[in-house]
């Protein structure tokens, strides 16, 4: 698959204006970030690319394009951006070519490939402490717009009964299947959409995707989820939280809370109808 790597001059910027910059970038289908000196690293799929969009969020910024050949995307994480996190001092996410990983109770093998998910952006992260803090035994869990899958690996290593994710990229599909495989669970994955949910039940669901796709599936995710099941979200900012909560109050949802990690948030509503 080919990227196209954007490289934007960060210096002076406070680190809550770098992170609205990352998220007007995803907007506009930027899928993973690092940060090196005072340059903030975007990359977007070739095919999702586009010039005007782009100018539009970086306006007078300096920034400069490079189109990356294809190539194993896995081992540019290696040599440069993807370093072991621990999630609450209970969880680590990894690669399969790091060394000296910590020894936690739970440990997740990560294989990114340009998928989000690897637990260092603030969403993911913020999921995943959910994820270590609530029961999930027994449970029938979505990973909805699930990238790497690592949000529904955690849930089976925390005994639900079953996990399904499901992404609108063959590429996030394909990745998804080989860190299933990595980490010994039984979860499946399918190519698709909030369309592709009707009929279906769950008691747990998770979206960590934006702000827009939440407002615009929500519904979707409500009607699937059980009576008593729970609804985690993230993908969107402090600010726009009381716009994720408007919504899920209109379609009958409880907020039981939320956590908040550089203005990111990560919430959770319960359904009790």
């Amino acid at each position: 698959m080919q990227y196209v790597k954007i490289s934007v001059d960060v210096s002076g910027l406070p680190d809550y204006e770098i992170d609205t910059l990352t998220y007007y970038l995803s907007e506009i289908g930027c899928d993973s970030f690092c940060q090196e000196d005072n340059l903030l690293l975007a990359f977007v799929r070739k095919t999702l690319f586009s010039d005007k969009s782009l100018k539009e969020v970086l306006e007078n910024r300096n920034y400069s394009v490079e189109n990356l050949p294809d190539k194993d995307w896995n081992e540019e994480w290696e040599k440069n951006y993807f370093q072991p996190i621990v999630i609450a001092e209970r969880c680590v996410v990894y690669s399969s070519f790091h060394k000296n990983v910590p020894d936690v109770e739970y440990k997740i093998m990560i294989d990114p490939k340009m998928s989000f998910g690897t637990g260092h952006h603030q969403t993911t992260s913020g999921m995943l402490t959910w994820i270590l803090d609530d029961d999930m035994r027994g449970k029938r869990v979505l990973d909805m717009g699930c990238g790497t899958a690592v949000l529904g690996i955690l849930a089976m290593k925390r005994g639900a009964e079953s996990a399904l994710g499901i992404d609108i990229d063959e590429w996030c599909i394909g990745n998804a299947k080989e860190n299933i495989s990595l980490n010994g669970v039984a979860m499946d994955v399918e190519l698709g959409s909030a369309a592709s949910l009707k009929g279906r039940e769950f008691d747990i669901i998770f979206a960590n995707i934006n702000l827009n796709i939440l407002l615009a599936d929500m519904g979707a995710y409500v009607e699937t989820l059980t009576k008593g099941g729970t609804l985690y979200m993230s993908g969107f900012y402090i600010d726009d939280l009381p716009k994720i909560e408007q919504c899920a109050t209109s379609l009958g949802l409880k907020i039981e809370g939320f956590k908040e990690k550089d203005r990111w948030v990560a919430v959770k509503f319960l359904k009790n109808f």
